[in-house]
């Protein structure tokens, strides 16, 4: 992994990497997922990579040796705090203040081919997609049952604060927060959009 070389690419770039990302995905799957059911989890992730492709702001880091081993990708969470609507309760405000300012860049995947040092390549890589971004706050949804995915995050310095109820995909999504310019939250002084919370009964 040392030799590995980390690179920003364009969006175009990306269009044409989308297969091998693909591929990249279904390798960093568990061996013990189903076949037919890793061909359903590709398309989805073709689905959700070409959506975010189309997003403003859209960036995305590989990592490459001889070939592709990693990547990481995301987009700016829109100041409209629309990123944030399902979340279950009340979302912390320094988490609202960040977003309503344009200071939050949303991680869809971070992505390691299978080795002893990935998740060393999985910091590396987050880090160089966040430097340089005007955002302070990294953000990201995980299916709650992707438990090696949220313990990677966890072990690489995410913070999980709460739920989020999607009307689509996995009904229910963990979200997590990584500071990464800003160490300390503004202390509350109103509550989140209203908007942007779902209320618990």
């Amino acid at each position: 992994m040392a030799a590995v070389r980390l690179l920003r690419v364009s969006r175009r770039r990306a269009q044409d990497l989308r297969e091998e990302l693909a591929d990249l995905y279904t390798e960093s799957c568990e061996a013990t997922i189903r076949e037919t059911y890793r061909s359903l989890r590709r398309t989805g992730f073709l689905r959700r990579l070409a959506a975010d492709i189309r997003r403003p702001g859209f960036a995305l880091v590989i990592a490459e040796t001889d070939c592709l081993v990693g990547c990481a990708f995301g987009f700016p969470v829109p100041s409209d705090g629309r990123w944030w609507f399902g979340f279950d309760g009340t979302l912390p405000y320094g988490v609202e203040q960040l977003t309503t300012s344009g200071d939050v860049f949303a991680i869809s995947k971070i992505l390691v081919r299978p080795h002893p040092a990935g998740q060393e390549l999985a910091c590396r890589l987050q880090e160089r997609l966040l430097t340089g971004r005007r955002a302070s706050l990294g953000a990201t949804l995980v299916d709650p049952g992707d438990l090696p995915t949220l313990a990677g995050l966890r072990a690489g310095g995410w913070q999980d604060i709460g739920a989020v109820w999607h009307p689509t995909g996995p009904p229910l999504l963990r979200a997590l927060i990584l500071r990464f310019a800003e160490r300390t939250f503004v202390r509350p002084t109103k509550p989140p959009h209203p908007s942007w919370t779902r209320r618990t009964v």
